[in-house]
C-alpha cells in the first residue's frame, strides 16, 4: 500500500474543492482527488448559470427573500446572507481566472431563472459549468504546491481507529482510497481534510447527476461520526430529456426563464398556470410536481416544452450546446417542442457544516453539495449551486489557514489490510442490488410519497444492507462495491429522514401527510 502525505486533502475536483486548493496553495501542499478524470463532477454539467446581485433595482435583500421562498422558510437566514453577500466577489474571481461569462452593452449579460425576482444569472452561454470548470483546472495544475490526482476512489476517512496506535478519537486524518491504476488500496494523510465529493444523485433511476454522484461524502462523514440533516429533500429538476437514448441530458431552467412553455403533448394546452400563478418560472419543485401530475393523470411519457416561437437566432445564440445536442437526436428546438420528464437533479441534505465548513469531525471540512449548509433549506433555488462550491470552498479554505495551529499531525495510519480477502467472482451481486436500489427509490421514494411506500423501501434497504455488508466482508474492495455500499447507506439516509417528517414542505411531498406545519424544523440524523 503506498502512502501519500499533504498539509490538506481535497476530496473531489469540482468548483468546490479546487476553490479550496486554489486558496489554499500559496502556504499550504494540497492533494485534489478525483474518482475519475479530474473533470467528470457534476461542476462541467452546470448549464445555466451562477447567481449574484449585479443589476440595477436588484439587491441582497431580493436575492435573500428569493431563496428563503424557495426554499419553504427552512433556510439558514445568517448562511443566506452570508452567501449572497459573497456572491458578487466570486463571480469576480471567476472573471479573473479568466471565465468568458457572456456580456451585453460593455457589462455582464444577466438571465432569469424560475424563482428569482430578478435577472441575475451570470452565465457562459448554457455551458456555465464546463467553463467554470476548465478556469479553476487550470489554474490548480499550474500551482506548484497542489497536486492533482484522478483515478482514486474514496473509501473511508481515516480517524483514531486506524491509528497504528488504535484510539477512540474522531479527529479526521485523510482517507483510505482505491487506487484504479494499481488495483490496490492507498492511504492518503493529511492534517486537514475537506470533503466536495457531490451529491446522491445516482441513488435515483433517472437523474441528471454524473455517474459518480454516488453520495460518497456522505456516506463516509456519517460513519465517521457527522451529522447528516434533510436528506428527505432531493430536487428533481422538471425538464430532462425525454429520449431512449441518451438518459440524463438536462435541459437548462434558462430555457423556461427566456420563455419556454409547458404544454401538454397530446392537446398542446400550456397547463403550468394551472397549477401555480408564477407559470413556468415557479419554484422547481412546483413545476416537477405539475409534470408528473399531468404524466400520471393521462399516461403520458412526457411533456412538451416548447421555445420555438422566439427567434431562431435567438435560441442558437441562447442556447447552441443544447441546440446541437438535440439537432443530432433530430430535434430543431427552433421550429418544434423538445419532450422532457422530471428527473433527480440535487442532494440538497448532506453533512451538517457550519459558516466557516466545519463538520461534526475535528480537521474534517465539506463544502458544495456533499454539505447541509443551510442554504437550500427545503428546495434549492436556481443557480444557488455553483455559488455554494464556491462560496464555501474559499472559506473552508480561510478557516483552515486561520486555525492551522489547532489541527494535529497525522499519527501513524495503519495499512488497508487485503489479507483475508479474495477477488469475487460474483459481480452480478453488484449489479442487481445496484439497479434494484434505484429503481425502488425512483419508484417509493420519488416526487410524491406516502408512508406505506418509505417503508417498503425501508425493508428492502434493510435486507440488502445484509447482503452487501456480508460481501464486503469477504471481497476485495472494487470501485462498484465501493459506490454499491455508500449508494446503499445514502439511500437508507434519505428513507429514514422522509419517514420522520410528518408534513409536506418544499421537496418532500406525501400523500399522508400534505400540509406544512406551523414551525420549519431541520431534520437531523444522528449516527
Amino acid at each position: 500500500m503506498t502512502a501519500l502525505a499533504f498539509d490538506v486533502l481535497v476530496v473531489g475536483s469540482g468548483a468546490a474543492g479546487l476553490t479550496a486548493a486554489i486558496n489554499l496553495a500559496p502556504t499550504l501542499r494540497v492533494g485534489v482527488i478525483a474518482k475519475g478524470k479530474l473533470n467528470e463532477g457534476a461542476t462541467g454539467w452546470a448549464q445555466g448559470g451562477i447567481a449574484a446581485v449585479l443589476e440595477a433595482g436588484d439587491s441582497f435583500e431580493a436575492h435573500v427573500r428569493d431563496t428563503m421562498i424557495a426554499g419553504a422558510g427552512l433556510n439558514n437566514l445568517a448562511i443566506v446572507e452570508h452567501v449572497v453577500g459573497e456572491a458578487p466577489a466570486a463571480i469576480a474571481r471567476l472573471t479573473e481566472l479568466g471565465v468568458p461569462f457572456a456580456t451585453e452593452n460593455g457589462g455582464l449579460h444577466l438571465t432569469r431563472e424560475g424563482g428569482h425576482s430578478h435577472r441575475r444569472i451570470v452565465h457562459v452561454a448554457d455551458a456555465t459549468g464546463w467553463a467554470v470548470q476548465q478556469a479553476l483546472e487550470k489554474a490548480a495544475a499550474a500551482h506548484p504546491n497542489i497536486t492533482l490526482i484522478p483515478d482514486m476512489v474514496a473509501i473511508d476517512l481515516i480517524t483514531g481507529r486506524h491509528a497504528a496506535d488504535f484510539t477512540t478519537s474522531g479527529e479526521v486524518h485523510g482517507l483510505y482510497a482505491f487506487n484504479r491504476g494499481t488495483g490496490r488500496v492507498d492511504s492518503l494523510v493529511a492534517r486537514a481534510t475537506v470533503l466536495a465529493t457531490g451529491g446522491a444523485g445516482r441513488t435515483y433511476l433517472y437523474s441528471t447527476a454524473p455517474r459518480g454522484a454516488t453520495g460518497d461524502g456522505i456516506a463516509m462523514a456519517w460513519r465517521a461520526g457527522c451529522r447528516i440533516s434533510n436528506m428527505e429533500f432531493m430536487q428533481f429538476h422538471p425538464t430532462c430529456l425525454y429520449n431512449l437514448e441518451v438518459k440524463n441530458f438536462l435541459i437548462t431552467e434558462a430555457v423556461r426563464g427566456e420563455g419556454g412553455i409547458l404544454k401538454h403533448p397530446v392537446t398542446g394546452h400550456r397547463f403550468m398556470p394551472d397549477y401555480d400563478e408564477r407559470g413556468e418560472l415557479a419554484p422547481r419543485d412546483v413545476v416537477a410536481r405539475a409534470i408528473d401530475h399531468e404524466i400520471k393523470r393521462d399516461g403520458l411519457d412526457y411533456v412538451h416544452l416548447d421555445i420555438s416561437h422566439r427567434e431562431p437566432e435567438f435560441v442558437k445564440g441562447h442556447f447552441p450546446n443544447i441546440y446541437e445536442k438535440l439537432i443530432g437526436l433530430g430535434i430543431d428546438i427552433t421550429s418544434e417542442p423538445i419532450p422532457v420528464v422530471p428527473a433527480q437533479h440535487y442532494t440538497c441534505g448532506g453533512v451538517v457544516v457550519d459558516i466557516d465548513g466545519k463538520t461534526d469531525a475535528p480537521g474534517l471540512y465539506a463544502a458544495g453539495e456533499v454539505t447541509q449548509s443551510g442554504l437550500h433549506g427545503a428546495n434549492r433555488l436556481a443557480s444557488n449551486s455553483l455559488l455554494e462550491c464556491l462560496v464555501f470552498g474559499e472559506g473552508a479554505a480561510k478557516h483552515i489557514l486561520a486555525h492551522w495551529d489547532e489541527l494535529h499531525e497525522p499519527p501513524a495510519i495503519r495499512a488497508w489490510d487485503e489479507s483475508r480477502v479474495t477477488d469475487s467472482d460474483e459481480e452480478v451481486v453488484i449489479q442487481q442490488c445496484w439497479g434494484e436500489i434505484r429503481r425502488f427509490m425512483w419508484n417509493f421514494v420519488g416526487i410524491v410519497r406516502t408512508t406505506k411506500r418509505l417503508e417498503r423501501a425501508k425493508r428492502r434497504i434493510d435486507m440488502l444492507r445484509l447482503e452487501v455488508t456480508e460481501y464486503y466482508k469477504h471481497f476485495r474492495v472494487t470501485p462498484d462495491l465501493i459506490e454499491l455500499r455508500n449508494l446503499l447507506e445514502v439511500a437508507d439516509l434519505i428513507v429514514r429522514s422522509a419517514l420522520s417528517r410528518h408534513e409536506s414542505r418544499g421537496l418532500h411531498y406525501t400523500l399522508d401527510y400534505p400540509d406544512m406545519a406551523a414551525e420549519a424544523v431541520d431534520t437531523v440524523l444522528v449516527p
